[in-house]
């Protein structure tokens, strides 16, 4: 699969559109995947679904196949990814002081750890 430079546009405003979204939600209505998403860890075993993962997994099915629907699981997988690392790395590390790219869901214990910073451990 050839990548042209329609296609490298797409990526780009796509990952644009996505970390956008993902900016609102954090920043202007306050989410916090880890926090607000807890109750999805008995479903998933505990592991944090980002949606950079989404986006590997539309890359390696785009990768196997041919076809129009191909170069569009393509763009937006890769989108994705790149919307996850860029969230992680050059927004919320340099704003927040952490990148939070968790893989896991925090414990019970941690999170009451993290509400009450005071507390022995």
């Amino acid at each position: 699969m050839v990548m042209t430079q329609t296609g490298l546009l797409w990526i780009l405003g796509l990952t644009l559109a996505f970390e956008g979204v993902t900016c609102l939600f954090r920043f202007g209505f306050g989410l916090q995947s880890t926090r607000d998403t807890t109750w999805l860890a008995r479903f998933t075993f505990g592991i944090r679904i980002h949606h950079g993962y989404t986006g590997v997994l539309l890359v390696v099915v785009a990768l196997c196949g041919d076809g129009t629907w191909c170069q569009w699981a393509l763009r937006v997988g890769a989108a994705l990814v790149l919307s996850d690392l860029i969230h992680h790395f050059l927004v919320l590390w340099p704003t927040q002081g952490h990148h939070e790219f968790h893989l896991t869901y925090p414990t019970s214990r941690e999170r009451q750890d993290d509400a009450n910073p005071e507390s022995p451990r």
